[in-house]
């Protein structure tokens, strides 16, 4: 006598164990993406770059989206510029100088792309990029720009 088939009761489990694999995979790649990779140059808390920035000593430059920039402000002294943007390097420059000791600190939401942007620029030959990592929004780590009660600006669409 031939076994009864059990087809319905592996494909259950397959699917729970497969689903619970997948989550627990979506999790994994989220905590990734939210792990900066290690900098080794300059960094700011939120308040010493928003002071810095009022005192002109960095160019404070928030690389975050517009919709970002509209969703929370900009902080008060930083410039924005989309890092996405295909000339982000003259639009930097425009806004800083040609110079490129000229010391800029880069902020983002919370601190992940301007830890990959501060690598580039730095490979790019700028030699005094400093990160901001607590960005906007705060990391792990680190105090955010809006925790710290710092003031924002509303973005107007013709800033970025």
């Amino acid at each position: 006598m031939a076994e009864p088939r059990k087809t319905g009761l592996i494909t259950r489990r397959r699917m729970f164990f497969g689903g619970a694999a997948a989550v627990a995979a979506g999790f994994a790649i989220r905590e990734y993406r939210l792990i900066p990779p290690a900098y080794a140059g300059g960094k700011l808390s939120v308040v010493q770059a928003h002071d810095k920035a009022a005192r002109d000593d960095i160019v404070l430059i928030d690389i975050r989206r517009p919709d970002e920039w509209a969703r929370t402000g900009i902080g008060k002294g930083a410039h924005p510029i989309d890092m996405r943007r295909e000339d982000f390097i003259a639009a930097l420059r425009s806004v800083a100088g040609p110079d490129t000791d000229q010391p800029i600190a880069l902020i983002c939401a919370r601190g992940v792309r301007s830890a990959n942007l501060s690598l580039q620029l730095t490979e790019a030959g700028f030699t005094n990029i400093i990160d901001v990592p607590g960005g906007m929004l705060g990391s792990r780590n680190a105090t955010g720009w809006l925790d710290a009660d710092l003031p924002v600006l509303a973005f107007k669409e013709n800033n970025g």
